[in-house]
């Protein structure tokens, strides 16, 4: 027993919080791509942070849950339903044996991820769960999920987690928590245009005082070309001072390059190891779900802070999700 796939969705993998220590050998990293969605998304349902979860894009999937299970949907704004009954998102759910659980379109954000207590019967490649569709390793068959697939589920870390919601009486097939997220804790990538903070990249001072004023205020438009390997930009053209080859260098989550045509280019969750092009900028850690969550033909404003500011931000995020899990923790035990 386990979860059957009814539908797909328009692209449904399986990710956790990715493949680390092969990027020498030109293994990437992949991994969620909205790792706070992903990250809260487990803490509801009991598990580690680093389990796995159904990253889903735009359009959801129609599952059937074959066996009892605790779920939560954390990310965009999806429309989602268990029998055709309308249920929360970025809280607890207890899903009975037999309900049908169906994800549609996505109204705020792009992508959603659905935990499921103690997370998918699936091997590891190399440390991690995470799909890299290119390579067709991890995840589900290294693919995304199609019709007809079974998920297989591993026995929750915490018996007790889906005891409080037996002694709820309903006749409803679900049972929901009256508690959530709170909004101002999930509502970071509802801002329109969404403004990205970054650090001045390596390759700043390359690029003239034009193109690097563009940068820092023009918008970009994110184009229908971007995928979880990078998001290409579209808007005002970025020159260097001088056109000079560059020994490629490491990049990683969020880094900005700029290939010869001058349209900027975001690395996102699947992107390869090292690149050649000029970096002129990095987006911060606590910005990247907010541009996770940025979809197609949506615009990004960007704006540069310093390393401290960064660094001070990102201690702030993790202090607050800190405190979210101690709270989650006592509503379950209590």
């Amino acid at each position: 027993m386990g979860i059957r796939v009814v539908r797909s969705g328009l692209l449904t993998t399986i990710q956790d919080l990715g493949r680390f220590g092969f990027q020498k050998d030109g293994v990437v990293v992949s991994g969620a791509m909205d790792q706070i969605a992903h990250r809260i998304a487990n803490i509801l349902v009991g598990n580690e942070e680093s389990e796995g979860t159904l990253e889903m894009t735009l359009i959801g999937p129609t599952l059937t849950f074959e066996e009892d299970a605790l779920i939560a949907i954390c990310g965009g704004e999806f429309e989602a339903s268990i029998d055709g009954h309308e249920v929360p998102l970025w809280r607890p759910i207890f899903i009975k044996q037999g309900s049908v659980l169906t994800i549609g379109h996505c109204r705020v954000g792009c992508r959603a991820y659905l935990a499921v207590a103690g997370g998918f019967h699936i091997p590891e490649v190399m440390n991690s769960q995470s799909t890299y569709l290119l390579a067709r390793i991890g995840g589900f068959q290294g693919r995304a999920l199609q019709k007809g697939d079974m998920l297989l589920l591993r026995e929750p870390r915490r018996k007790h987690d889906s005891l409080l919601f037996h002694k709820k009486i309903t006749l409803l097939p679900f049972i929901a928590m009256n508690w959530g997220i709170s909004f101002e804790l999930r509502a970071y990538f509802y801002e329109t245009p969404k403004t990205i903070r970054v650090i001045r990249g390596a390759q700043f001072a390359d690029f003239t005082k034009q193109s690097q004023e563009h940068f820092l205020t023009q918008p970009y438009e994110v184009t229908p070309q971007s995928n979880r390997m990078g998001y290409c930009l579209d808007g005002p053209l970025l020159e260097r001072k001088q056109s000079t080859e560059m020994v490629s260098e490491a990049v990683t989550f969020g880094t900005v390059q700029v290939p010869a045509e001058g349209k900027p280019i975001v690395l996102m969750a699947d992107r390869q190891t090292t690149g050649g092009y000029p970096k002129i900028a990095q987006v911060i850690a606590v910005d990247l779900p907010i541009l996770a969550q940025t979809r197609p033909g949506e615009m990004v404003v960007f704006r540069d802070i310093s390393f401290e500011e960064a660094q001070q931000l990102y201690l702030q995020r993790e202090l607050e999700l800190n405190q979210c899990k101690k709270g989650i923790i006592s509503k379950m035990e209590g």
